[in-house]
């Protein structure tokens, strides 16, 4: 009985035993891979330390215009300024499996569109998953500073993308970003203006250079033109030398889009304007052969100080005329101004008085050698 009892018991011993086995080898394998990971990490955590370093040391010499504002595990912040106006602020983070997954990040600007920000973002995107294994950080902030200083007009992109929007046909607005200018080409039937916009470094505090304007109006309409268009320009940026009362500190804007809209809507306007008197355009259908550049021709355009214009004929045939004082404008009711025109009213209307004289005492004589 004790024999068979004792033969009963092995095969339970010896499952036991094989289940110990079975638990101490399954146990080495899960410390196996805790231990693979742990050491994985530490390999992560101690590139990212070695790259951390690496920023801190170069950061500030490597890429121009740069300051670190914060270097740790959790963030890196860099600033990348050119101009006040041209200044990104990179926030980069460190995702777990990082370097093999890209970086994420963050750029900021209190002067730059957002629509830039986040088109630049995503262009730095698609340069990050090609550095997967490497380091990131320093070649993106290269890859900032480069965007920065080979696109010269980042600092007026709203300004651009409005001003597209105005133009049809075969109007133009060419981008030279090298050389930090625009081209605008404007059209209308015969007439157009072709100019080129130097854009400053430290726009906006600098107002917009307008250069090299060609144009078919006539010399008078090109002389106000441009010199309006730079008027526009200066008061973006300069103070009035007699501001009002009580008026806020006065801060520079934008002039790029103010003084170009002036230009588009002269040459998109005037040559549809019509003369108050003869109500025909004054600006001729045939730029080329009709259009009237005699200074001393009646059919000779005219602007007078509201803008409005007329022919040169109509119009000091109505300042000639009485009622004399106070001559208005047909159209917006503006009192009249022109260089041509001044004469005081006493002397217009003594002027015109002498004249019906003179007609009277010709009209007795002819009436009397009938």
């Amino acid at each position: 009985m004790k024999q068979n009892c004792t033969h009963t018991t092995l095969p339970k011993f010896s499952f036991i035993f094989m289940f110990l086995i079975n638990i101490l080898t399954d146990s080495s394998i899960g410390m196996t891979s805790i231990s693979l990971i742990s050491n994985s990490k530490a390999v992560l955590m101690g590139y990212l330390e070695d790259e951390l370093s690496e920023v801190k040391k170069l950061c500030e010499h490597v890429v121009a215009g740069t300051k670190l504002v914060s270097c740790v595990r959790t963030m890196v912040r860099v600033e990348i300024k050119k101009t006040v106006h041209k200044t990104i602020t990179v926030c980069a983070q460190f995702p777990e499996d990082y370097p093999n997954s890209p970086l994420l990040f963050e750029l900021k600007s209190k002067t730059l569109s957002d629509k830039l920000l986040v088109g630049l973002t995503r262009i730095c995107e698609q340069e990050g998953k090609k550095l997967l294994g490497k380091s990131q950080i320093l070649p993106l902030l290269k890859f900032v500073r480069k965007f920065i200083d080979e696109n010269s007009l980042i600092c007026c992109y709203d300004e651009i993308n409005a001003l597209k929007l105005i133009l049809s046909g075969k109007d133009q607005l060419k981008l030279k970003q090298k050389s930090s200018t625009v081209v605008l080409k404007v059209y209308n039937e015969e007439y157009y203006l072709i100019g080129r916009v130097m854009v400053p470094d430290n726009y906006p505090s600098t107002a917009v250079d307008i250069q090299q304007v060609e144009t078919n109006f006539t010399t008078p309409f090109y002389t106000h033109m441009i010199a309006q268009a730079k008027e526009i320009a200066r008061r973006c940026v300069e103070a009035p030398l007699h501001p009002k009362p009580n008026a806020a500190p006065f801060v520079p804007i934008p002039s790029m889009e103010k003084t170009l809209l002036f230009l588009i809507d002269c040459v998109k306007r005037l040559p549809f304007e019509e003369c108050p008197f003869c109500t025909e355009k004054c600006f001729p259908s045939d730029a080329k052969q009709l259009l009237e550049r005699d200074p001393n021709s009646p059919n000779h355009i005219e602007r007078v100080y509201c803008g409005h214009v007329f022919h040169q004929g109509c119009l000091l045939e109505f300042m000639k005329q009485p009622p004399f004082g106070n001559k208005k404008c047909a159209k917006c009711g503006a009192k009249l101004y022109h260089f041509k025109w001044s004469q005081s009213d006493k002397k217009a209307e003594a002027r015109w008085a002498h004249e019906q004289a003179r007609d009277r005492e010709l009209q007795e004589v002819s009436d009397f050698l009938k």
